[in-house]
């Protein structure tokens, strides 16, 4: 009797869990998993079911190779979504199929969407060759972007060779990055790893970014962006900014990044702002517990930043940085100057705490710079101090 009401309160269960969650296989819908169909439209339908449900729901990725155009895939939706990927996203081999949009795969205007695991392919060999070559290209595509997303989150999923930046998180809220992994040449142009901007919540732990420009890069109007365990390398480093680009300008605060080791990369971390007037600003940011192998630029602040000589000459930034500490940051600098402070002579570097950091180059101590700056040291601090 006992074994039987077992049995029944299973069933219960099972069919409990099975009325309160929908789920769509993309195959049903046409999907094709030999890299060469199009699946755009089947991905869309199997999109515009689930975002309609009045149920939670799962879109499924069976494994396979799944060729999809410029998609959009757009909110609001009923009820929570899953994407659940054990495939490969990949995306056409002609680089013009994606356009002048900016994008590849866009998740825009959704509130409580998970994307679990799954590997995107963009195929960014083609484009960069063709920017390398000076002929006419098209804008390029970031591989996945999210658009006014709320309660996000990513986690297992893997991006390679990006025609330009491989996430983007853009004016969201509550989005938690987890265990992703971004892989592109050092010498892509542009792949940063992840860009955020306009967004506040972000949290992102656990990552791998090897890649040809910032393996995180952190835009206007970010706030509150915690990173955690991050491995970087090749790539730029971890960049706030470059800022102050326009006068009016979101300012960037409340950054914290732990437990990261640089390995070979550009810089380690970096605040870069426009030398032209600006309102923005950069302020409460720690930096902590980082280990530098063999990085250009371990530390480096740059308000300097005027590609081309154009629309800045004989101009100094506008970005006001404050409160900035760099507390235990450890290893060895590729360079004679590990630590360079070029602040502007307008809005000096203000509130910058140095503590516990020993830098060193080719086995003895590297160098320091400073330039309009002020704030204060604590403890072993190398190569020595110019604050």
């Amino acid at each position: 009797m006992a074994i039987k009401l077992i049995i029944f309160l299973l069933f219960v269960i099972i069919f409990i869990k099975s009325s309160n969650a929908a789920n769509y296989n993309v195959i049903t819908y046409g999907a094709k998993p030999d890299g060469r169909t199009d699946s755009t439209k089947p991905f869309l339908k199997a999109w515009a079911s689930a975002c309609r449900s009045a149920k939670a729901s799962t879109i499924y990725v069976p494994k396979g190779r799944y060729l999809i155009k410029a998609a959009e895939f757009r909110g609001p939706c009923r009820n929570r979504v899953t994407l659940q990927i054990d495939g490969t996203i990949v995306a056409p081999t002609n680089y013009w199929a994606l356009g002048n949009s900016g994008y590849w795969i866009l998740f825009i205007k959704i509130d409580r969407l998970s994307v679990i695991g799954g590997t995107f392919d963009g195929k960014g060999a083609g484009f960069w060759a063709c920017r390398k070559s000076g002929k006419n290209c098209p804008a390029g595509a970031s591989s996945i972007t999210f658009n006014w997303a709320n309660n996000i989150l990513i986690s297992g999923l893997t991006s390679i060779n990006s025609q330009q930046t491989h996430l983007v998180i853009n004016s969201c809220n509550n989005v938690n990055v987890r265990n992703v992994k971004v892989v592109a040449p050092d010498q892509s142009p542009n792949t940063d790893g992840i860009h955020v901007q306009a967004s506040t919540g972000v949290t992102i732990t656990g990552v791998t970014l090897k890649t040809g420009d910032d393996c995180i890069s952190i835009g206007p109007g970010t706030r509150n962006l915690f990173m955690n365990n991050i491995k970087c390398g090749p790539g730029h480093g971890v960049s706030i900014g470059s800022l102050g680009k326009d006068f009016n300008e979101d300012g960037v605060q409340n950054i914290t990044l732990l437990n990261a080791v640089f390995t070979g990369s550009d810089n380690g971390v970096r605040i870069k702002s426009w030398a032209r007037p600006s309102n923005s600003f950069v302020r409460n940011v720690l930096f902590q517990n980082l280990i530098m192998n063999n990085v250009q630029n371990p530390i480096i602040v740059d308000q300097n930043y005027c590609p081309n000589n154009q629309g800045c000459p004989r101009q100094s930034s506008g970005v006001k940085i404050s409160q900035v500490t760099y507390r235990n940051i450890k290893g060895t600098s590729k360079t004679p100057e590990a630590v360079t402070f070029d602040c502007s002579p307008t809005n000096p570097c203000r509130g910058i705490r140095l503590h516990d950091i020993k830098l060193t180059y080719m086995n003895r101590a590297a160098t320091s710079s400073c330039k309009n700056i002020g704030g204060t040291t604590f403890g072993v601090v190398m190569p020595k101090s110019c604050l």
